[in-house]
């Protein structure tokens, strides 16, 4: 498929995210020629965790019937309480997954993909805290140390300094 086509979905916490793992990614993306299209739970400005401003301007339901060729969840200390437990998040991942497209998410966001049943016996890596790796034992993720893991169509990352990678790696599985 050439990249230029590519559409990417990028959801974040409308609040804490990491500005580094959306911003990079990002970055990666659009220099390849790929349109990427920003959400989050609710629209208006969001606020990374450094100060990044970002202009939502469609929700989680806004785009819950769209197609995508990857899915991206952005980490950061808001992901936890917005996104890990979001059916609708949870929805759009099993959805494109189901349709062989990419599913990816970086820092403590891979705990959203698990806990939507897309990890169980899946190679993933994730931002090592107690509540991470309760959730990836919890849904008998195989938790692997690297700073970027692909399996198949899913892509996890395990923080800001990978995003760079992460990014490519996204492309290159498209």
């Amino acid at each position: 498929m050439e990249k230029k086509n590519s559409a990417i979905l990028m959801i974040i916490a409308p609040e804490k995210f990491r500005d580094e793992e959306l911003n990079h990614p990002r970055e990666v993306f659009t220099s390849q020629g790929a349109e990427v299209t920003v959400v989050s739970t609710k629209t208006g400005i969001a606020t990374g965790s450094y100060g990044h401003k970002e202009n939502v301007l469609k929700t989680l339901d806004d785009v819950a019937g769209d197609t995508f060729d990857a899915v991206v969840i952005v980490g950061g200390g808001g992901s936890q309480h917005y996104l890990w437990d979001n059916k609708k998040v949870h929805e759009i991942a099993r959805r494109h997954h189901s349709m062989g497209k990419v599913v990816s998410a970086i820092c403590i966001s891979g705990a959203a993909l698990a806990k939507a049943g897309l990890l169980g016996g899946v190679e993933a890596t994730v931002w090592k805290s107690d509540d991470t790796m309760k959730v990836y034992a919890d849904n008998k993720v195989k938790f692997v140390d690297k700073p970027v893991v692909r399996s198949g169509k899913i892509i996890t990352a395990n923080g800001p300094a990978a995003a760079r990678e992460f990014g490519q790696t996204i492309m290159s599985a498209i």
